[in-house]
């Protein structure tokens, strides 16, 4: 997937790492990068999430070293999948089905437990994901 640059040249789409105020870092966060000017941009997709999941970090007395974005994020999830040397030639389409299918799942363990939290937080992941079905879509 790639996007125009400022500068007219090609900027790749890369899992990158976020360090936020010298107190932590996010591991793969989707970002635009032009290998031409060095400029970045995260991807407009997880970037309202990467700022939510910021300031959550933020609030925290003292905030662990590294976080792993693809534990919060399912764009992330499925472009970390989806660049794994595991499944780097899986079709896109099997790798976001397969992922959709696993949280229904974990939906149906949720419900018979009676765990609302953890059920909500899973429907949240699957809105993530058909939220932006198209834009995911476009990751072949």
């Amino acid at each position: 997937m790639k996007k125009t640059c400022k500068c007219g040249q090609a900027m790749n789409l890369q899992l990158r790492t976020v360090i936020y105020a010298g107190k932590f870092e996010i591991d793969n966060v989707p970002i635009f990068s032009c290998g031409d000017c060095q400029r970045s941009e995260v991807y407009p997709a997880v970037k309202e999430d990467l700022t939510s999941f910021i300031d959550q970090l933020s609030q925290e007395e003292e905030p662990v070293a590294t976080y792993r974005f693809e534990e919060h994020n399912e764009l992330a999830w499925l472009l970390h999948r989806a660049l794994d040397q595991q499944h780097f030639t899986d079709p896109i389409r099997r790798i976001i089905d397969e992922r959709i299918n696993d949280l229904l799942d974990v939906m149906l363990l949720a419900k018979s437990l009676g765990d609302e939290a953890w059920l909500e937080e899973t429907r949240d992941r699957l809105r993530q994901i058909t939220g932006h079905y198209a834009t995911v879509e476009s990751f072949d």
